[in-house]
């Protein structure tokens, strides 16, 4: 499928792409359905060079985008915990578990090797240089204190005004301190489902307005968890002598994500919910999703690292 995918994109849409069989028959969370949707949600951000614009809004591409939509979508729902709230699905998040085994930005902290920080660097990628932008689509859709919560946080996330600071801009500048190529979208040829789960789960429900408390509810998982995760990440760069680019990017985010996930708290999901309280499942559906996509990310990294194997793919391209 991702190759028919890329395919059309490099020669035009009167290329042949799969049908409804193919796309059942393949794994939701596998490499070929994760790569052909993340190609597809490229369009809606960067294009590829070579790649007309209006190929964003191609009827059979979409066709073939919403397949493999509800193919995704069918699998995060019956993978994820069933009648929890909003606060059941959050307040979960507030507490650090006392086992850390699991936990990537743990291992990298306290046992990981600078190899292993470049390859999670390079992964990340795939969302930091973008950083923010899927989040951006459900701002029309939400309103008065959910509305102005969410582009007060999406503010400090751009930078507030300052290109240099910019988040995607930062974390650029932590790829050149570590010696990488920081290129936007230079890395998703080495990245595996996994990674890219992580990635098309936001495009999901950034791009539907029907999911639109689910993206809330991922928001809301990211900014939660993010302040203790960088507090670490930035104590692994210091550790590995990564340099000072490499180490203000995660500590920018210990102190700013503190602030992010009260005001996500109390105004953007209690905004949305005081306006449509029947998202309430959808939010903590968004929230469960997230940690159940980070969760398949953290077991595929440990899991290889800890045979010391290297976690890049290389075995697909997205060159047209």
């Amino acid at each position: 499928m991702s190759h028919a995918v890329i395919t059309t994109l490099g020669h035009g849409p009167d290329g042949a792409l799969p049908g409804t069989a193919a796309v059942d028959a393949a794994a939701p969370y596998g490499d070929d359905l994760q790569l052909a949707l993340y190609t597809l949600y490229e369009l809606h951000y960067r294009g590829f060079e070579g790649v007309a614009d209006e190929l964003e809004w191609d009827p059979a591409l979409l066709a073939l985008r919403r397949g493999l939509e509800r193919s995704f979508l069918s699998a995060l729902r019956a993978d994820t915990p069933k009648g929890r709230t909003a606060q059941e699905a959050l307040d979960e998040l507030l507490v650090e578990p006392v086992e850390a085994t699991g936990s990537v930005s743990h291992h990298l902290a306290r046992d990981g090797e600078l190899w292993q920080m470049r390859e999670y660097v390079k992964l990340r990628s795939l969302y930091h240089l973008k950083e923010a932008d899927p989040h951006l689509w459900v701002v029309p859709r939400l309103r008065g204190r959910a509305k102005a919560g969410m582009v007060a946080v999406e503010y400090d996330e751009f930078g507030a005004g300052h290109a240099d600071r910019v988040h995607s801009q930062l974390f650029a500048n932590l790829m050149d301190g570590l010696g990488l190529d920081s290129a936007y979208g230079r890395h998703v040829d080495e990245a595996p489902a996994e990674a890219l789960v992580t990635v098309n789960l936001m495009s999901l429900f950034g791009l539907h307005r029907a999911l639109r408390g689910a993206l809330v509810g991922h928001f809301a998982a990211v900014e939660i968890t993010s302040s203790p995760g960088s507090r670490r990440l930035a104590a692994a760069m210091r550790r590995l002598d990564a340099g000072p680019a490499a180490e203000h990017f995660y500590a920018e985010h210990v102190e700013a994500d503190a602030v992010h996930e009260q005001v996500v708290r109390h105004e953007v999901v209690a905004g949305l919910l005081a306006d449509e309280p029947f998202l309430d499942a959808d939010i903590a559906f968004g929230a469960d999703a997230t940690v159940l996509v980070e969760d398949r990310l953290a077991g595929h990294l440990l899991g290889v690292w800890g045979q010391g194997r290297s976690a890049l793919y290389e075995g697909h391209t997205i060159t047209t």
